[in-house]
């Protein structure tokens, strides 16, 4: 049970770092030369996570702007270019290592500059001490568009005062919060210690519990079809893109297995940063098999994707160094 219960904890706190790093993307074209750098910025390997380090709220994630002091917890160098450029993460190309090694950095930003202002200090930084080089290309990618079913949607419209579900056990020890501001998510372990809820960050709010025969439910009292499609990605292999043109919020549930969760934490490296023993765990596109949970959940709710080709804009990643330049 315990195993189970970490299993499906990695894939919550996998969850909740997306949720946390939520980018807009960036239509701009070629990256230009960043002129703004912080004042002086340390970068240092993240310590690796435990199960009881994530279980006592205690892990350095997220980003955090507070006056002058920019501090970076438990970032990869994918994060890193993603909140630089303001990309998703199916836009960058580069080698599998970038999701590998975390980081921690702490920054001081100069006199005058603003919170807006730090992508464009990250980008300095990662020119400078990791020697990013890149381009932009647009290329024919294949995609998931999420559309309507035949029979019509079977989810029903949010009530007009739907709010995200509060934090389990809030303000008591055993809640984990990642990330700072509008993207800040607090995990909180559920009362009958079988999953957790996820509040805050791009979806709003999310409440995981674990279910017969291995399954996981998120159920979400309220959330936009941008919400959805930001959550669909996270199991498949390639875009997803929202063609539903369904307007206003909803009532979502999910029902996946635990070979696909475990698939999405080892992809993000949550489950690897553990230092969980992830045998057995689906191949990484699994959950792009059209008989794997995530199809028939949304097939629950009225909704299928459908494989399709559409032009990607994507930062392909010439040069970057595993590790940062000496402080």
């Amino acid at each position: 049970m315990r195993i189970a219960f970490l299993r499906g904890l990695s894939a919550c706190l996998a969850l909740a770092l997306s949720a946390a790093f939520a980018q807009t993307p960036d239509p701009g074209g070629a990256p230009k030369p960043a002129g703004l750098t912080f004042e002086v910025a340390t970068i240092k390997p993240a310590p690796p996570l435990t199960p009881d380090l994530v279980a006592s709220g205690k892990m350095h994630a997220g980003m955090s702007v507070d006056g002058a002091r920019v501090d970076i917890g438990f970032f990869a160098l994918s994060d890193l270019i993603r909140t630089a450029y303001k990309l998703k993460a199916y836009q960058i190309s580069g080698p599998d290592w970038l999701s590998a090694q975390r980081f921690d950095i702490l920054a001081k930003m100069p006199e005058g500059a603003t919170k807006e202002q730090v992508p464009e200090m990250l980008q300095a930084l990662l020119a400078d001490r990791f020697k990013l080089t890149t381009h932009r290309d647009t290329k024919e990618h294949s995609v998931y568009a999420l559309v309507v079913a035949k029979g019509g949607i079977k989810m029903k419209e949010a009530a007009p005062d739907a709010d995200a579900p509060p934090p389990a056990d809030d303000g008591k020890k055993g809640g984990l919060v990642v990330g700072a501001g509008s993207n800040q998510v607090r995990v909180s372990p559920n009362s009958d210690g079988k999953g957790a809820t996820i509040s805050g960050g791009a979806a709003g709010g999310m409440k995981m519990s674990m279910g017969p025969n291995g399954t996981m439910r998120m159920e979400f009292k309220k959330m936009a079809m941008a919400g959805l499609v930001e959550m669909v990605s996270r199991f498949v292999d390639r875009p997803v893109l929202d063609m539903t043109e369904l307007k206003g919020d909803y009532e979502v549930a999910l029902d996946l297995s635990m070979d696909d969760l475990k698939s999405m934490a080892a992809r993000s490296g949550v489950g690897a940063m553990m230092g969980m023993q992830m045998a057995g765990t689906a191949p990484p596109d699994s959950a792009s098999e059209p008989t794997s949970s995530i199809f028939t959940a949304l097939t629950a709710m009225g909704l299928k994707l459908e494989s399709r080709k559409a032009p990607i804009e994507i930062m392909v990643i010439d040069h970057v160094e595993k590790m940062p330049t000496e402080n």
